[in-house]
């Protein structure tokens, strides 16, 4: 474990930091009845988290682990155990660098609700027709008796809105049967055949239902055309850097893959094995393009000061990314009467089925699911959350003003073991703060 020593001291500080940095209360604060500052979570029962984590990385569950938590005052949690590689790998730490895959997604839909602010895009106008899959978008209705796809012009639009909550009509392979059919036939097809159907079709029509996919990979291409700067530069000039995230991006410096970690994979024995280290690309094959889903590489305390930020109504330390009604709009239902329901793997060696609040209505804002329900000893009911594949997470809790991170390197994605982790330090968290 590596975390610094003396706790009260820990919370003290980060609490005077937190209150110099933000300055007056952030417009946009949910408001508590009767309550002022949130509650100093008791360091006794902060302990008891360590024990959680430790015994999670005893046990196997995760080869390491950090587990960053905050509220309004500042830092109130830090767990780091474990080690970045099982095979002697060095200790964790809390810049320890980790693929967190999805969770760029969320960064991805603040860089495209600000060009909204701007009045450069519309969440409810058609996007941009940058690539006929959007601008003309193609639907898969089925497959003939020969397997071949059979297509139709999509019955609406898509909208920015569609794409910022996955109900544009776009799928992962990982997590749809269909897709993956279409895109193994398509596979298998002639060049010349091939080239005439879309490498990415629809699902379904725009706003019928919801589906996880590609959406937010389309929204990185749409805000690198009408922000006229490649994603990466986009990303680093107006949240990153001004945000202090300077270990997160999508290609690393050496001096970041040092502090990499390993993935690891859960064997059927239900240990864990290191995968090869990374290897990086020679300078003259770097990417030139990067996705808006997926591929980016950060820290623990680099994504907990992102939260931050949207805790604080969109501003933190004095740097606005976001107004505090766009915050709001994050946050609240945009899907109506559609359900998240259950994601299917197709692919069992990188993802579980995922189902993140079993027996509970689902439902996506912006950038989050939502569960609508409480969760027994944690989260408030309307809190935001989402993963990479890797087992990285992140929570927000409006009512209750917490954030929180979660951070580890393992396949496949939904692991239960990871996910018990997981979930014992959120009720380990929720335990601490009601006992202050």
């Amino acid at each position: 474990m590596s975390r610094n020593p003396n706790r009260r001291e820990v919370l003290k500080a980060t609490a005077a930091a937190a209150a110099a940095a933000a300055g007056a209360t952030p417009a946009g604060r949910v408001a508590r009845a009767g309550v002022g500052a949130p509650p100093r979570p008791r360091p006794d029962k902060l302990n008891q988290i360590d024990a959680v984590l430790r015994a999670a990385v005893a046990a196997g569950d995760v080869p390491g682990v950090v587990a960053l938590a905050a509220t309004e005052d500042g830092l109130v949690y830090q767990g780091v155990f474990g080690s970045r590689r099982l095979d002697g790998g060095p200790a964790m730490t809390t810049d320890t660098v980790f693929r967190i895959a999805s969770m760029v997604k969320l960064i991805t839909t603040v860089a495209a609700l600000r060009l909204v602010e701007q009045e450069k895009l519309a969440l409810d106008a058609p996007v941009p027709a940058i690539d006929p899959a959007i601008g003309a978008p193609l639907v898969l209705e089925g497959f003939d008796a020969a397997g071949k796809p059979q297509l139709r012009p999509a019955r609406r639009s898509i909208l920015l809105r569609h794409l910022l909550t996955h109900t544009a009509g776009f799928a992962y392979r990982l997590w749809d049967a269909k897709a993956l059919r279409y895109f193994e036939a398509r596979g298998r097809m002639r060049a010349a055949a091939r080239a005439k159907l879309p490498p990415t079709p629809l699902m379904f029509d725009p706003g019928a239902r919801w589906q996880y996919g590609t959406s937010i990979d389309w929204v990185g291409r749409i805000v690198e055309a009408i922000g006229g700067e490649p994603l990466d530069l986009h990303f680093r000039r107006h949240i990153l850097d001004p945000l202090g995230m300077h270990d997160t991006g999508f290609v690393i410096a050496p001096e970041q893959r040092a502090r990499e970690a390993s993935v690891h994979r859960r064997k059927i024995s239900g240990a864990l094995a290191a995968e090869p280290m990374e290897r990086p690309p020679p300078l003259r094959a770097r990417p030139r393009s990067f996705s808006g889903g997926g591929g980016i590489y950060s820290t623990a305390t680099d994504y907990l000061t992102f939260l931050r930020m949207l805790l604080h109504g969109g501003s933190l330390g004095g740097t606005r990314i976001l107004r505090p009604d766009t915050v709001a709009l994050m946050g609240r239902n945009q899907i109506g009467a559609i359900e998240i329901g259950t994601m299917r793997t197709t692919a069992p060696a990188l993802s579980n089925d995922v189902d993140f609040f079993p027996g509970s209505s689902c439902k996506w804002g912006f950038g989050h699911l939502i569960n609508t329900q409480p969760v027994a000893g944690g989260r408030s009911a309307g809190s935001l959350t989402w993963g990479g594949l890797f087992n990285t997470y992140y929570w927000i809790d409006p009512q209750q003003r917490i954030v929180a991170v979660f951070m580890t390197q393992v396949l496949p994605f939904a692991d239960g073991p990871a996910l018990r982790a997981y979930r014992a330090f959120e009720r380990g968290l929720y335990a601490a703060v009601r006992a202050g």
